[in-house]
């Protein structure tokens, strides 16, 4: 193992040219190109690299998220189990939207760094050098590498504007992360209706 010595990108980036930055770019997609041609282990769910739980203090409650047996499981932990998809209130029309996003079908599970800050890309003649900060590194969703990208450090709110030059563009993705972000505390319309199937679950014990 060799200790890489280069300066990160985030502490160029003021003194590059539009043509150095294309090609670090350039190059940048190719190393992610090769991050998503990995493939887990069969039974792999959503995980890190080893299979054990996520690591991730961005995440809402803990630092430690995991393992999930399939993307599902993920998103529904993302949202604290709530029954978002059963909400009918207009005023969470963006949970619900959040709630069709999560639904979606998703193919499969990608190979992620899961913080490409440009403080953890270091670069040198217009090349990327190394990528640092393994820890939150996993098996997630197509669309999880964009989000922590763009959302990787608030010292780094410049990053947001070129984050779409290296990873495949998610607003949606973006836009429903935004959302669940912001959505920390209990819906009441989710307490009300899991009480119901709590209330129903008993009548049937007890019945």
């Amino acid at each position: 193992m060799q200790r890489i010595k280069a300066p990160k990108l985030g502490n160029l980036w003021v003194h590059l040219s539009d043509d150095s930055k294309e090609r670090i770019f350039e190059h940048l997609r190719t190393v992610i190109e090769q991050f998503r041609n990995l493939r887990a282990a069969k039974g792999t769910g959503v995980a890190n690299i080893d299979g054990g739980p996520i690591f991730d203090p961005r995440l809402p409650g803990h630092s430690n998220w995991g393992p999930f047996s399939c993307i599902e499981d993920f998103h529904n932990a993302l949202v604290d189990h709530q029954d978002i998809a059963s909400i009918t209130d207009e005023n969470y029309g963006d949970l619900r939207e959040l709630a069709a996003f999560y639904r979606k079908p998703w193919p499969h599970l990608v190979f992620t760094h899961g913080d490409l800050s440009s403080l953890n890309i270091l670069c040198a003649e217009d090349k990327v050098v190394g990528i640092i900060d393994w820890e939150t590194a996993g098996w997630l969703p197509p669309y999880w590498e964009y989000v922590t990208a763009w959302n990787a450090s608030p010292q780094n709110a410049f990053w947001q504007a070129e984050v779409d030059r290296f990873l495949q563009p998610w607003p949606d993705a973006q836009r429903n992360d935004t959302v669940r972000r912001e959505s920390n505390k209990p819906i009441p319309q989710t307490l009300e209706i899991r009480e119901k199937r709590e209330a129903k679950t008993w009548a049937g014990v007890l019945g």
